[in-house]
């Protein structure tokens, strides 16, 4: 009972609410005010206008907020004016749904804030035929309202920001770390569950997904407002949660461990429990956070998390002493570097910790302009952007056509059947389709059974009462609480949307119950249309769109590994653009694992070469983490000199990605060859070590037991750099392999 108190504090304290009670406060109080005023024919085009153009108004930086509701209150316009004078002519009604529905569909090609816009102009276009306006004057007068309806939300948007200008970041920045939480966790579960592991996998693909998006948003939320207007005290604090949520998630990346190894150097689990514990300590302590941000309460003791730590290390001590040196050397080394790795966690938690508990010389960045300004991914808005994509390669140009032929042929359907609302057929495929079969699928399934849940609730409420306060009271609450689910919950989002729609026509008409039916019936036929067109018409089976986004992740990776490379001769000059390097990298995978999530709801009979795929995504996956693993080691440890053995494998890595590259794009490899033998510099790189353990092993014989802290480094890096190199080289090749094998089935 108090977890549920705790969700729905949260709710309520969350931005998705807040954003709920803006939208149905736009479009209320319009309908309230000139009903008092006694013009309230005016009231409903206006509040149409404020809820056509709050799509656009989704977390970002203020002008992109101002734009995208700009644009999108002209785009309305333009489109409820065309509808509304083309209705008389069916020829010509046909021709503007057709052409608007293409081109207003593939303007999402600029990016998720473009397919807002986008949406707004498709409910336009579609809401159009609720209206009924003959002449022209009535005509202009509703588009002018719509418009002023549009400013009347851009206004409300703007005056709800300066009452609570923080809500998207604390939004984001608890969402953020909630899933930081749960991916730690679900890195214990790899640790010690062996025949879980393809699925944990899987699972860990849709976390960083979902991770990095988060963090695409709060760099533009935290780093490109505070680049325009400067900086307060919680710009500070949230800039600090922020850089230490992304240390957090990039410590973690860094930590992808080789499985086989640790099962074969642990076969008794028992000296990895208290890592797996360290891993679940921390993440519930992240979710923990994650909540009292948002609720901005106390921040609790953290003894919890120094004894896990504790415990931790002591495992160490326990292995070695159970297996004794030097056989316990290897695993005793793989522990404490696992141990390193995890205190390194947990430092970052304590920054975070630090920041929220407002501890005075934890307010302190400095971040210079230029810096902080080449992390930011700006979409670009250039027409050449459209030229490239009007192609049957765009994935997005199929979906344009897919989508205009649906509409079409619903219309038409509609038109010839007589069906009494078309337009909400109209409106269940405009909601519901997406460029991907699987998404769309899964939409349809959510809608369809969020309506007859909605559906169920209303008729209900309809038999029990017939009070019109009661159905108003209930339209409104419906209606917020729908704006508030939409994006986190399609299917309870479209239960409450029917809630509200029966309710304002049972304001309208008595007859409640025919709502009810019609707006059933007509879900299940919007809902068909779609899943079949994307089925059927021009499909795009991802298994088949997977180049691209291959051959980016293996550009991204091979240029990490020659960042990672500069960041070993002098980490002062190459840290940023290491960083810079694998934030690109990171991102790339991000896409990858998206496009893999997508593969995944495609039927069955279309996700050719299945296992191939997963192998090219795992092998990304871990490579990334591996160079990820050696650059974490260089920037927090004084390191050696790099070895030209070090060089000429990493030489050789980068090489054999760039073939693989190649062989995607269809182009002869143009590589460097390499005239130190490969065999010959992985030998010299494990000699290091195992020519630092003969010493440490002398040093036990002469009864010098203490092993100092330059010592057991070099030990780690010698480990570490070998075993890391060796391993990428292998998973390199197993690419190039995997590749040419993938180009062949394309």
């Amino acid at each position: 009972m108090k977890e549920l108190l705790t969700s729905i504090e949260i709710f309520l304290k969350g931005s998705d609410f807040y954003r709920g009670i803006r939208l149905t406060f736009s479009a209320i109080t319009p309908l309230a005010v000139l009903y008092l005023l006694g013009h309230f024919e005016y009231a409903p085009a206006i509040a149409m206008g404020a809820f056509l153009n709050a799509p656009g108004d989704i977390p970002g930086s203020l002008k992109r907020k101002v734009n995208a509701i700009l644009i999108s209150t002209v785009l309305t316009m333009l489109i409820t004016a065309t509808i509304l004078f083309c209705k008389p002519y069916l020829p010509l009604v046909v021709v503007a749904l057709a052409v608007f529905s293409f081109f207003v569909s593939f303007i999402s090609v600029y990016g998720f804030r473009a397919s807002m816009v986008s949406l707004s102009g498709l409910l336009a276009m579609v809401l159009a035929f609720a209206v009924e306006k003959e002449t022209p004057f009535e005509i202009l007068s509703h588009v002018l309202l719509i418009g002023c309806g549009g400013l009347w939300y851009l206004l409300i948007s703007y005056l709800f920001r300066k009452l609570s200008p923080k809500k998207d970041e604390i939004q984001f920045l608890s969402d953020s770390m909630s899933l930081i939480g749960e991916y730690l966790k679900l890195r214990a579960r790899l640790l010690t569950k062996k025949t879980e592991r393809q699925e944990l996998i899987q699972q860990a693909f849709v976390l960083q997904s979902q991770i990095n998006e988060k963090h695409e948003t709060l760099r533009e939320l935290l780093l490109l407002e505070r680049k325009r207007s400067g900086r307060s005290h919680y710009d500070e604090k949230h800039l600090l949660i922020f850089i230490s949520s992304v240390n957090i998630f990039e410590i973690i990346e860094a930590k992808h461990l080789d499985y086989n190894e640790i099962d074969r150097l642990f076969s008794d689990r028992k000296y990895l429990k208290a890592f797996k514990n360290l891993n679940n300590v921390m993440g519930n302590h992240l979710i923990t956070l994650s909540e009292l941000l948002i609720k901005n309460d106390k921040i609790p003791e953290n003894n919890f998390l120094i004894d896990a730590l504790s415990e931790a290390k002591n495992a160490i001590s326990l292995y070695v002493e159970d297996i004794k040196l030097p056989k316990a050397r290897e695993g005793a080394l793989a522990l404490r570097n696992h141990y390193d790795y995890q205190e390194q966690l947990l430092e970052e938690i304590r920054a975070i910790r630090r920041v929220m508990a407002n501890v005075k010389d934890a307010s302190k960045v400095s971040l210079k302009r230029h810096y902080t300004s080449q992390f930011l991914t700006l979409q670009e808005y250039r027409l050449n952007v459209i030229v490239q994509n009007f192609s049957f390669d765009s994935t997005l140009f199929r979906h344009a056509l897919r989508f205009t032929v649906a509409i079409i042929f619903a219309f038409i359907l509609g038109t010839l059947l007589d069906i009494r609302n078309t337009y909400w057929i109209l409106l269940t495929i405009i909601v519901i389709m997406r460029p991907n079969y699987g998404l769309t699928k899964e939409r349809s399934k959510d809608r369809i059974i969020g309506t007859l849940i909605g559906a169920t609730i209303a008729i209900g409420i309809v038999l029990l009462t017939q009070n019109v306060i009661i159905y108003g009271i209930l339209a409104i609450i419906s209606l917020t609480l729908a704006f508030s689910l939409i994006q986190q919950n399609f299917k309870s989002a479209a239960a409450f949307i029917t809630i509200n729609i029966i309710f304002v026509y049972s304001l309208i008409t008595p007859d409640a119950f025919q709502v009810i039916q019609y707006r059933v019936i007509d879900t299940i036929i919007g809902a068909g249309i779609a899943v079949i067109a994307n089925y059927t018409i021009w499909p795009s089976w991802e298994a088949l769109n997977l180049k691209n986004v291959l051959v980016d992740a293996l550009n991204k990776n091979r240029k990490y590994l020659l960042a990672t490379q500069e960041l070993y001769y002098d980490k002062n000059k190459n840290e940023l653009p290491y960083k810079l390097a694998r934030k690109e990298a990171f991102l790339a995978i991000s896409n990858l694992n998206a496009a893999f999530q997508r593969l995944t709801q495609d039927p069955k009979s279309k996700q050719k070469e299945f296992q191939l795929i997963y192998d090219m995504v795992t092998l990304n996956q871990t490579m990334v983490s591996a160079i990820a693993s050696i650059g974490s080691f260089i920037i927090n440890h004084q390191t050696t000199p790099a070895s030209k053995e070090f060089d000429a494998i990493v030489r050789r890595i980068a090489n054999t990605l760039e073939a693989s590259c190649s062989i995607l794009n269809e182009v002869n490899a143009d590589c460097e060859t390499m005239t130190i033998d490969i065999e010959e510099a992985q030998e010299k790189l494990m000699e290091t070590y195992h020519n630092l353990s003969r010493m440490r092993d002398e040093n036990l014989q002469n009864g010098f037991t203490e092993l100092d802290r330059e010592s057991l480094h070099n030990l780690q890096e010698a480990y570490l750099i070998a075993n890391q190199l060796i391993w990428l080289k292998t998973l390199s090749d197993n690419l190039r392999k995997a590749t040419s094998k993938y180009q062949e089935v394309l």
